[in-house]
């Protein structure tokens, strides 16, 4: 199975509305745009329904299978990212890891990365707790995600002064408001030039960044404002809600086609000028 094939198959398919599917037809026409043949396509979409990450109906239209959900549930609650946190008591949420195999030493990382802890020791990792729901709604995510149910979440109070200085430099906040700042001006840079570009090259360009974006948010460790100023970060939820309207109208004419619900209502009126100007 192609890595990237793999990859487009199951990005595509997480885009989708809840309850809505994806003809095969779609992803092979956009397996094309990036270079993937029919084949590849065909190949790596009955391995990935083998394996239980994407499921198909009676039609053979696909959509994310059972073994995908955690991951697709957080890929669609992307826009509502800054309504995951509250105002910070100054407690954290705890997760001491108890050795295992390698499988669940995969899962386990992912479910840490995705949920923004970090080690303060080997077998202890914490996060602020300053997530909706606090640590309750912490452990259900976590173990959605992957997390073995032998290790332990729990809520972590008065840190004695050393340990607490080390838990709040736990996380490169310099780079973190970096990347923000970086990322930030690739989509500005990106929505000017999509604008310009023909539908086939904008699908793609818009596919690529866009991507990148989404990835960098699903891991944001969403930091409380005593460690991390969260201006940047709103700006940057900001912009890729607006960069994805300028991407999902991009894709709007090869989903139409193929009766896959898409975006309807503009966000750029260059974008329309443009492919009226390339219709013509």
């Amino acid at each position: 199975m192609s890595p990237a094939a793999k990859s487009l198959i199951l990005d595509l398919l997480s885009t989708l509305r809840p309850g809505a599917v994806m003809p095969v037809g779609v992803l092979v026409e956009a397996g094309g745009l990036f270079g993937l043949s029919d084949n590849n396509i065909r190949v790596s979409a009955a391995r990935l329904l083998a394996a239980g990450q994407i499921a198909r109906d009676e039609r053979g239209c696909y959509r994310l299978g059972e073994r995908a959900v955690p991951i697709s549930r957080r890929v669609r609650s992307w826009r509502e990212l800054d309504r995951r946190t509250r105002r910070w008591g100054g407690g954290w949420i705890g997760v001491e890891v108890v050795r295992s195999g390698r499988k669940d030493g995969r899962a386990r990382g992912r479910a840490l990365s995705l949920m923004g802890l970090a080690p303060l020791r080997e077998s202890l990792w914490l996060r602020p707790d300053n997530l909706v729901g606090s640590v309750d709604a912490a452990r259900a995510e976590l173990g959605s995600l992957g997390l073995p149910d032998a290790d332990l979440v729990f809520a972590v109070s008065n840190l004695d002064p050393s340990a607490e200085r080390r838990a709040r430099k736990l996380w490169n906040v310099e780079e973190l408001r970096r990347s923000y700042r970086d990322l930030l001006a690739d989509l500005a840079a990106g929505a000017e030039r999509i604008a310009g570009l023909a539908v086939e090259d904008a699908m793609v360009v818009s596919f690529l960044l866009g991507g990148r974006a989404l990835r960098q948010l699903l891991r944001d460790p969403l930091l409380p404002e005593e460690i991390c100023p969260a201006t940047e970060r709103s700006r940057l939820l900001e912009a890729m809600r607006r960069y994805d309207r300028l991407g999902r109208l991009a894709w709007a004419e090869l989903l139409k086609r193929w009766g896959v619900p898409y975006l309807t209502a503009p966000l750029d009126g260059r974008i329309e000028s443009r492919r009226a100007r390339l219709a013509s």
